[in-house]
């Protein structure tokens, strides 16, 4: 597996893969293990989930963004009920290192940051709706771990605003493109603000997926991103908010092989002015030659119909062709025999 941007967080280097859970495991602390077993076989960088705490985050009245479970009353029972004890949470994180996998979780309160950080986070992403939410930054920066900023919510003036307060800490830092619609339509992706972002801040910068599908991320991979975070599900007929603006982890194995591939092609550019040794010898095979079109007797003065383009491409190039029209044979010549400028008068 190669080294990532989780792993030496710089500008540069690979992509790192974050499988995002959130809430799909809708509260099973089985679930959420099964989870990470399928995103380490798909062969993802990171799983990431969300650490909910109701109510360290939330006031009872909080309104539900999307009503879809008739099994909680209201949105911080929801909350209550995506709740994993610390221990669970240790759980997890240690899983998740047994696979191979970094561990994140999105805090959303001072509370999740301190249980995090007990557990161990390889770095901290701030979700989209966090962005202004300064003490909680502050206990993340405070930390000295890599941070990963979400900006689905955020106009360009108020990403300045963070990415310049974060820059009076020493973490290192990610920028991420993301558009909060779930699922997200192609309209609203906005992979043109990669390049943006790039030049705007000098940083590495990556994209959130909201669509659903493996092709944005693709896409953004051949853009040079250095993280790519998107939602997973284990099937789509799961149950809760996000499953339809998540990729199964079929789909997740999918994209990990391609993305693997596209930065392979981008690592090796290629000058259209050599031919590669490994193709040279295909030139003969597939290019053609002049050679008689029929059995030709000597002094023959050749014209286009005396003459065919036929494989292998060991002779004349059929380019040279008016270098052969208007000139007689020395000698005769059989069917399909190349054609040379020795052969000529």
């Amino acid at each position: 597996m190669p080294k990532t941007w989780l792993d030496t967080p710089q500008p540069g280097t690979p992509c790192s893969i974050i499988a995002e859970v959130g809430q799909n495991h809708d509260g099973s602390l089985g679930l959420a293990h099964a989870f990470i077993d399928a995103i380490a076989e798909a062969g993802a960088d990171a799983v990431k989930f969300q650490t909910h705490i109701a109510a360290a985050e939330s006031t009872p009245n909080e309104p539900w963004r999307k009503q879809f479970s008739t099994q909680d009353a209201t949105r911080y029972d929801y909350w209550r009920r995506m709740e994993f004890t610390p221990s669970q949470w240790q759980g997890l994180k240690n899983h998740a290192s047994e696979k191979g996998l970094h561990f994140l979780s999105s805090p959303f309160s001072l509370q999740a940051i301190d249980l995090l950080t007990r557990v161990g986070v390889r770095a901290w992403k701030v979700p989209s709706g966090e962005i202004t939410n300064t003490p909680l930054l502050d206990g993340m920066l405070q930390t000295g771990l890599p941070v990963i900023l979400s900006t689905g919510l955020s106009p360009l003036s108020e990403i300045d605003t963070m990415v310049s307060y974060i820059r009076t800490f020493p973490n290192p830092m990610a920028v991420l493109q993301c558009t909060s619609m779930y699922p997200c339509p192609p309209e609203f992706i906005g992979l043109n603000v990669l390049s943006d972002f790039r030049a705007r801040y000098q940083c590495a910068v990556g994209f959130s997926d909201h669509s659903g599908t493996i092709f944005p991320g693709l896409a953004a991979t051949g853009m040079g991103i250095e993280v790519l975070e998107i939602h997973v599900t284990l099937s789509r007929e799961m149950f809760g908010p996000d499953i339809a603006s998540s990729v199964t982890t079929m789909e997740l194995r999918e994209l990990v092989r391609g993305i693997r591939l596209i930065e392979r092609i981008r690592q090796h550019p290629v000058n259209k002015e050599l031919v590669p040794a490994e193709i040279a010898p295909l030139r003969d095979i597939f290019m053609k030659s002049i050679v008689a079109k029929t059995d030709l007797t000597e002094g023959t003065t050749l014209t286009t119909e005396h003459l065919a383009f036929k494989k292998p491409g060991t002779g004349l190039s059929p380019q040279r062709v008016n270098e052969v029209v208007g000139h007689r044979l020395r000698h005769d010549m059989q069917q399909d025999a190349p054609i040379t400028l020795k052969d000529l008068a």
